[in-house]
């Protein structure tokens, strides 16, 4: 079938699904940022190893429990069952995750995470790469949008170097470590742009974001349990057996719940938005992750004027680089070049272009199917799995305590008070419009 059959859903619904998509990656910037503050928890003292499994072992949690509120199991199994091919993938971006948030504890153990977010936020290059090579991303764009990604993308490299000589040329006791936790979080920027590979292959196949991070979480698990005691078994049995670590997971395991929402958020971005605009737009958890590392952790406390102004300057020239990128607009021959990359994904799988379409603009036909589904799709075992959850952070968080590290509560307060109206107004959105389809 050609790529301009079935035009209608792209005419009615394209610009609802953009500004779905934007508000998405938006949402998904204010949790990715905050889901990184419970890692400061290294600093107390457990092996970057031990925290990775923590909050993997939260995100597993997360990542099987939101799907089943949202649609159930049996909805989920049955989008599985139909994308038996994207299995694999969902797998292995999942192992991808695993690694690079493991690079990121051990570059905010050794830079920070002020210094640390705008350095492996260069994921927004290699993800503009791998959609224009793979998905013919910002083929036929207008001059204005090319100039508009290549000069956001110089700013955001830009920004990272002025960001990582700050860190390289300051002093203190940790100034020798600070090349290492730079590369560390380059090695998590090129993993988590090519991250970004499998998402957009299975959302133009039709798969629903919530079934794909469902599988998804398998390659994570697994990856970080190999990690932790293969490379840091000691670590990895404390977490299991230390009476000290054990007030420590209740934290972790919520930083990893948090990062699955800002995930689910990001995936649909993804979707809906593509390679090249969804990272940018979810970049913006740099704003955020400064905020938790300065206002709450008191990171640029004692900086002098200098570092100070280097982190500014680099930080506001990244999401200014970043801004640029994402306000680059698809244009209708852009368009059809994605069509052309759906239609050849179903051709590779044998699936319908029509419902898979509809799938991935988040319009009927799809969605009236599904819905009519929906009251069947509820299992006995679905609030069990809920209550499961639920029962596992009561009673770690029955054992938590806070941690012994220097917390401003009020900014603490207001920065959690901003996350829930963030996705309350995604969310809503989301269910207005989609169904979460």
């Amino acid at each position: 079938m050609p790529p301009a059959a079935n035009p209608q859903p792209d005419q009615h619904a394209r610009h609802p699904a953009h500004h779905l998509g934007v508000l998405c990656a938006l949402a998904a910037g204010a949790w990715l940022g905050a889901a990184e503050a419970p890692t400061k928890l290294v600093n107390s003292g457990l092996s970057p190893y031990a925290v990775s499994l923590c909050m993997v072992a939260g995100v597993f949690v997360a990542r099987w429990t939101v799907p089943t509120l949202a649609q159930g199991t049996r909805q989920v199994f049955a989008d599985l069952a139909r994308n038996r091919h994207l299995i694999p993938i969902a797998i292995l971006a999942g192992m991808l995750w695993a690694v690079a948030n493991t690079l990121t504890v051990f570059a905010i153990r050794d830079v920070g995470l002020a210094i640390a977010f705008p350095i492996w936020n260069t994921n927004t290059l290699i993800g503009i790469l791998w959609g224009r090579l793979l998905f013919g991303e910002l083929k036929g764009a207008s001059p204005r949008n090319v100039a508009k990604v290549v000069l956001g993308a110089t700013a955001i490299v830009a920004a990272a170097m002025l960001l990582g000589f700050s860190t390289i040329h300051s002093s203190g006791p940790h100034a020798t470590r600070a090349a290492a936790g730079i590369l560390a979080a380059l090695g998590a920027s090129l993993l988590w742009g090519t991250m970004y590979v499998p998402y957009r292959k299975a959302y133009l196949s039709g798969m629903n974001p919530l079934s794909f991070v469902t599988i998804f979480t398998i390659g994570e698990l697994a990856t970080v349990l190999l990690l932790a005691f293969s490379l840091d078994p000691a670590g990895a049995a404390a977490v299991l057996h230390s009476p000290r670590v054990r007030p420590m997971l209740f934290w972790l395991f919520l930083g990893g719940f948090v990062w699955v929402i800002g995930d689910i958020f990001q995936q649909y971005a993804t979707k809906y938005l593509g390679i090249g605009r969804a990272i940018p737009l979810s970049n913006t958890n740099q704003l955020w992750g400064l905020a938790w590392g300065a206002l709450v952790f008191g990171e640029l406390a004692h900086a002098d004027a200098a570092h100070r102004l280097y982190v500014v300057a680099g930080s506001l020239v990244m999401i200014l680089g970043a801004l640029a990128v994402s306000t680059a607009i698809a244009t209708e021959r852009e368009h059809a070049t994605t069509h052309a990359a759906l239609h050849r994904e179903c051709a590779r799988y044998g699936l319908d272009p029509e419902l898979v379409l509809a799938a991935y603009l988040g319009v009927a036909p799809a969605i009236g199917a599904t819905r009519s589904a929906r009251a069947q799709s509820r299992s006995w075992w679905d609030p069990i799995l809920i209550a499961a959850a639920l029962g596992l952070f009561v009673w770690l968080g029955l054992q938590a305590r806070i941690p012994s590290l220097p917390l401003n509560l009020r900014w603490t307060a207001a920065l959690a008070a901003l996350l829930v109206l963030t996705a309350a107004a995604a969310a809503y959105r989301l269910w207005s419009q989609t169904r979460f389809e």
